[in-house]
């Protein structure tokens, strides 16, 4: 049992010997005492009073009594705060506790079984017409810890991706490279292909921004009004109706549209690829908006037959959700072509096929919140299970300090430069805090990596993600504070420790003697320790990341102050240098397993 259960039971059998209640271990309130006063944890007696018939603080004292008394290799004395009762933990169970933390691989984590709830989620959701950007860092940071957070909370999960791979925006693209492109391709550039495409992508807005403001100009000499001619040039320029009249022809399935289509969404591929693996991101299942959007359309014609929708005089179908407080939702224009509503059914259908799907969570930013308000009323109507209660994991916008870094477009920061330059940050830093000839070349850039990426990362992770968000990297990469690097140092710190005690012989055992006396920011320490588990079910049950990193933070600095104020290898007592080197241990321990979760590497030297 833990200390925790111990009590609970305890508190059970006082107010059962006491009062003669029978108290559910619900009623049972335990908590961690408040700083100010003396004691580990605290009962709250005040679900007891009534039936005792006496003051709180009158039950605070019998029921403190008892436990010293009943359960004495626990609870060593205690002291009552009005209505609260504070018990201070004797060091044996600390002791053990710290033992079990050592001897499970994954502590704080719930088991996954076959049996275990399916959960789904979405994040990344890319076009194919432009590498990833700023907001997409946010996104995939989010989505892909988030996964491991709802899976250490007992559930299997299957991560997916939805690749926006079809529209009027692939066909830009498409349309600049056989104008400019010259047979341009990602090997002959020397450029990865999504950074290739994204060239032209931006090569057909110059352009076709060029054909508008002449024929705006020639609008307007002809007597028209500016805003007018303007609005018109849009729609008439040359370029953006040779774009329209291919995404026509990939709609009909022109063999050399779609052979061109194909060949640059493989070069963008390649292109993400080296992206997510850069970013220690992945997926389980990747589905391509060509091939949903048919589906959505059948989805939303089964619900016209069976009068879930209705179809207008222009022959266009909508949705009433009027009922619902909301208003109507078109689902396929009068000519019969998609909207975004009408892919993310069919979407849905194609994953409900291929796995038996218990939740679905969406990492989609804020400006789609009503989005998905509508789309969880429609699945459900479609019948599907999970359709009600699905998650829509929104969160706010992300940007950088101006001038804090160019991106090649000049208009969006691209990940893989903000990556580069992370990484490049870190090993400047990482020049002024050590001498190059203390770690040969090779590792102090692997270090730099995990460094750089870890800055990034618990930055962008650390705020509350419905927020909006500065990204500031000079502030990120700073060693002192709550940044990814501090926590990192903090652990190459520990890891270092350990090396030395075994280059010195010492053994740590995994479970220390309980034949010592320990302090009360030991003791404090296991506690924070103890607390793993249910920060990763707070993060699991808010959707919460940043939880994650609270918590890592709050153990790095209470490891530090121990540090500061107790020796390690240089205590003489051997029971008490073992016990410490075991706490040290643990304490990386968990360090470790918490920045997993949040997809952050740990180096073991820095």
């Amino acid at each position: 049992m833990t200390i925790e259960e111990r009590l609970i039971a305890g508190v059970q059998e006082a107010v059962k010997a006491l009062y003669g209640l029978e108290a559910t271990a619900q009623q049972v309130q335990l908590q961690k005492t408040r700083d100010e006063f003396e004691g580990h944890l605290t009962v709250v007696v005040f679900p007891f009073v009534k039936a005792a018939r006496k003051s709180p603080e009158m039950v605070g004292e019998e029921i403190g009594k008892y436990l010293v008394e009943h359960v004495s290799d626990v609870v060593a004395r205690y002291n009552v705060v009005k209505g609260f009762l504070n018990l201070v933990i004797s060091d044996a169970p600390w002791i053990a506790l710290l033992g079990k933390v050592n001897a499970d691989e994954k502590f704080g984590f719930v088991p996954v079984t076959e049996k275990s709830p399916l959960v789904m989620i979405e994040y990344s959701s890319p076009n194919t017409n432009k590498p990833l950007h700023l907001g997409h860092v946010r996104n995939n940071l989010l989505g892909s810890a988030l996964a491991r957070i709802v899976e250490a909370n007992g559930n299997r999960v299957v991560k997916t991706n939805i690749v926006n791979d079809r529209g009027i925006h692939i066909c830009k693209s498409m349309l600049a490279w056989l104008k400019w492109g010259n047979g341009e391709t990602p090997e002959s550039s020397g450029k990865k292909g999504d950074h290739l495409i994204g060239d032209y992508y931006v090569a057909f807005d110059k352009h076709y921004r060029a054909e508008c403001d002449t024929l705006a100009a020639q609008y307007v000499a002809e007597g028209m009004d500016a805003e007018a001619a303007k609005e018109k040039a849009k729609q008439e320029a040359p370029l953006i109706k040779e774009a329209h009249e291919m995404l026509v022809k990939w709609e009909q399935g022109d063999p050399e549209v779609r052979a061109l289509w194909k060949k640059m969404n493989e070069w963008v591929y390649a292109g993400f690829d080296e992206t997510y693996k850069m970013m220690g991101v992945s997926f389980d299942k990747i589905y391509y908006e060509s091939d949903t959007y048919l589906e959505g359309k059948e989805k939303v014609m089964e619900g016209l037959e069976k009068g879930l929708f209705y179809r207008r005089e222009d022959g266009s179908v909508w949705a009433d959700l009027t009922a619902e407080g909301l208003d109507e939702k078109l689902l396929l224009r009068n000519d019969g072509t998609s909207v975004y509503m009408t892919q993310d059914i069919g979407t849905a259908k194609l994953r409900f096929q291929d796995f038996p799907i218990d939740k679905m969570i969406y990492v989609v930013g804020n400006e789609q919140n009503y989005h998905f308000q509508v789309l969880s009323i429609l699945l459900d109507k479609l019948g599907f299970k999970w359709g009600k209660d699905l998650v829509h994991f929104s969160y706010g916008m992300v940007e950088l300090p101006n001038g804090k870094m160019k991106s090649r477009e000049g208009t969006v920061v691209d990940a893989d430069d903000l990556m580069d330059a992370m990484i490049a940050d870190a090993y400047e830093a990482s020049k002024e805090r050590v001498k190059q000839t203390e770690m040969p070349e090779e590792e102090a850039r692997e270090v730099a990596r995990k460094v750089g990426l870890g800055a990034l990362k618990y930055f962008i992770l650390k705020v509350d993600a419905r927020k909006n968000m500065l990204f500031n990297p000079e502030e990120s990469i700073d060693f002192n504070g709550n940044t990814g690097p501090f926590i990192q140092y903090t652990y190459a710190r520990i890891a270092s420790i350990l090396r030395k005690a075994k280059e010195q012989g010492i053994e740590i055992p995994e479970q220390p003697s309980s034949d010592i006396s320990i302090s009360t920011k030991e003791t404090e320490l296991i506690q924070k320790l103890n607390q793993f588990g249910a920060a990763v079910r707070q993060a699991g049950t808010d959707y919460s990341p940043s939880g994650i990193c609270n918590y890592c933070y709050e153990l790095t600095k209470e490891f530090n102050q121990f540090y500061h104020d107790f020796t390690i290898l240089g205590e003489q007592d051997e029971a008490l240098k073992q016990f410490r080197l075991s706490l040290a241990k643990a304490v990386a321990k968990v360090v470790s397993l918490g920045m997993g979760l949040l997809g952050i590497e740990m180096p073991e030297r820095m």
